[in-house]
């Protein structure tokens, strides 16, 4: 079966799973693909939007985020890979990312730019998902899907920022990478 076809039947699969389990409820889903650039000094978004993502972390969810990476962190040993170093420019760059996904769940931005024009210096792979409630489930989800799992296990990496978003009682997670 070629690429494309299994894409297309994954899309199904994922698309009718959503139906299903959506009947009048949100279910937690990460999209079929994550996104890994090539080295390169691209765009950025102004220092004070990123003031202002920084400024509205809330606690709770600041430590959801560094427990994901935590687990993330425990997947990569397990490999024998080395640990991502928190990035607090790459937490800033999710908390813009993860801000927009209420609007638009997708590697573009509700703008129509490329996702990493938040930071085109220091932004070079991402991951998302909505809904996931824990770092657990969600870490799950990324490791189970294998175009997310690649970002996760990629010895390339060696900076991490995560951030949550809350709408609600709806959860939005971005985790960004850098070299």
């Amino acid at each position: 079966m070629s690429i494309k076809k299994k894409v297309a039947a994954v899309t199904a699969m994922v698309l009718a799973v959503t139906v299903v389990a959506g009947c009048g409820a949100k279910s937690s889903r990460i999209d079929d693909s994550s996104v890994k650039r090539a080295y390169e000094v691209g765009n950025y978004v102004p220092d004070e939007q990123v003031a202002l993502a920084m400024g509205v972390s809330d606690p709770a969810l600041l430590a959801m985020a560094n427990e994901a990476l935590e687990l993330v962190n425990a997947e990569r040993a397990s490999a024998g890979l080395p640990a991502l170093s928190w990035s607090n420019g790459l937490a800033a760059a999710a908390s813009v990312r993860a801000s927009e996904l209420p609007v638009l769940f997708s590697h573009t931005r509700p703008n129509g730019q490329d996702w990493y024009t938040v930071d085109g210096n220091i932004m070079f792979g991402e991951n998302l998902a909505e809904f996931y409630n824990t770092p657990a489930e969600v870490v799950a989800a990324w490791m189970a899907s294998p175009t997310h799992r690649a970002n996760i296990m990629d010895n390339e990496f060696v900076t991490c920022g995560i951030a949550i978003y809350r709408d609600g009682n709806d959860m939005y997670w971005a985790q960004e990478f850098g070299y």
